[in-house]
């Protein structure tokens, strides 16, 4: 009986799979068929004009799958709302005496509007001399960024600016920022003002560790100041053996889901370094900040500038990495994806982001700013250089629908192409080459 039994159960077990093979091939069969390229919605090859709105059931390349598929808000980049070209205007009201490098501005922060006023806080060097890596000293600057303060200006339209001279000056020592206080970024949070900076407590591009380099901030009621400063780190340096272990950059806060997000540049040397975006999270804007256990969350890009949009965060990545001069998107704020390819970006972008801190979930994006461009030198065998604001415009907005703003055919002037041409020592190779 129990041997019976036994052979019901295995006949009944091979029925079974029996039964599963054929309904797998019945099934696989159809989705065969209707994938097949006779029954395709365009059996003839993909159609002429508009892209369909919807996914085709039709075989794509990957190429066309990204398109329906990947981070892109828009078929087109005519209608790609993160996709835009960039304009870039001369700013009045700031003076740059000799225009000898001992005077610069740059690394603009967020561009915020207090009481029908625009305020703009940025790096300021005024130094005896020009940056001089090999001989910096308690005067003469290392960089750009050496021996600065961190210096506001306001607006009534965003083209003409007054500065209002120093917002941070360079702290006492040993307090984080006695060398230097660059490269700030601004918070609104709860009433009251926040700038977080880069606070140098060595001269930058110092040898072995590079441009070490914490961030730490201060607190105003005021956004004409006085500013207090937290005389601490506010967002620590990695551990060591990690991939921010010495270089924290370009702190930048949004207020996302009811937190505090800080972003900001990491190195990870090499040679050349290899530059990336990390995330810090806090509940207040002195911290504890909590890094993220992805970071980096962007694997390119400098000083990058981000925003809310739609329920996310966008990111302007431009100058370096895998995926320098894209604009990304993460629905989270944390897994980013190329939305959109671009050009001529712009260096070290401020933007005016109305819903930076408003936490709305619906952000609307962008449509200007301020950035810097960097002037080369040459003193004494030297490169040297400073930075001179100016504005950028663009349409990365969900309320504004600029057709200029998404050309793609963009010619420059020939002389522009030609500043870049081969150096003396690719001239040479090429010619020897030929010999």
């Amino acid at each position: 009986m129990i041997r019976t039994l036994q052979t019901i159960k295995i006949r009944t077990m091979k029925s079974f799979a029996y039964l599963s093979f054929f309904l797998i091939l019945i099934i696989s069969c159809a989705e065969s068929e209707k994938s097949s390229p006779a029954e395709d919605d365009y059996p003839n090859g993909f159609p002429y004009g508009n892209i369909p709105r919807e996914k085709p059931n039709t075989h794509l390349s990957k190429a066309f799958e990204r398109v329906y598929e990947g981070s892109y808000t828009g078929l087109e980049v005519a209608t790609n709302e993160l996709f835009s070209n960039f304009k870039y205007t001369p700013l009045k009201g700031f003076d740059y005496g000799k225009k000898d490098g001992q005077i610069s501005r740059r690394d603009a922060s967020k561009v915020i509007k207090v009481n029908g006023k625009y305020y703009v806080w940025y790096t300021h060097r005024d130094t005896p001399t020009p940056p001089n890596a090999k001989a910096g000293n308690d005067t003469i600057p290392s960089r750009d960024w050496d021996l600065a303060e961190i210096w506001y200006a306001t607006s009534e339209d965003g083209f003409t600016w007054e500065e209002q001279g120093v917002a941070v000056p360079r702290l006492e020592k040993p307090y984080p920022g006695w060398r230097s206080v660059s490269t700030a970024d601004i918070l609104v949070y709860k009433g009251k003002y926040y700038l977080y900076y880069q606070a140098y407590t060595e001269m930058p591009g110092g040898p072995g560790r590079g441009d070490d380099c914490p961030v730490a901030a201060s607190v105003s009621d005021s956004p004409d100041g006085p500013w207090t400063p937290s005389n601490k780190i506010v967002v620590e340096n990695g551990k060591e053996g990690t991939w921010d272990q010495f270089i924290i950059h370009d702190p930048y806060p949004l207020v996302y889901k009811d937190k505090i997000y800080l972003y900001y540049k990491g190195e990870m040397g090499g040679n050349p370094r290899v530059r990336a975006q990390g995330l810090a999270i806090a509940d207040n804007p002195f911290g504890p900040f909590k890094k993220h256990p992805l970071n980096p969350v962007i694997n390119s890009g400098h000083e990058t500038a981000l925003f809310p949009f739609k329920q996310g965060i966008a990111a302007l990545v431009s100058r370096h990495g895998l995926e320098h001069n894209t604009i990304q998107y993460a629905p989270d704020g944390v897994n980013f994806e190329v939305a959109a390819i671009t050009s001529l970006m712009p260096i070290a972008p401020g933007a005016h982001i109305p819903d930076a801190f408003t936490d709305s979930g619906n952000g609307r994006g962008i449509t200007w700013g301020l950035n810097h461009f960097r002037d080369v030198l040459k003193v004494g065998g030297n490169s040297q250089s400073y930075s001179i604001l100016a504005r950028f415009d663009c349409d990365l907005s969900l309320d504004v629908h600029d057709p200029l703003m998404k050309e793609t055919d963009i010619f420059n002037d020939s002389s522009i192409n030609f500043k870049f041409g081969l150096t003396e020592a690719q001239l040479k190779r090429l010619k020897e080459a030929t010999q």
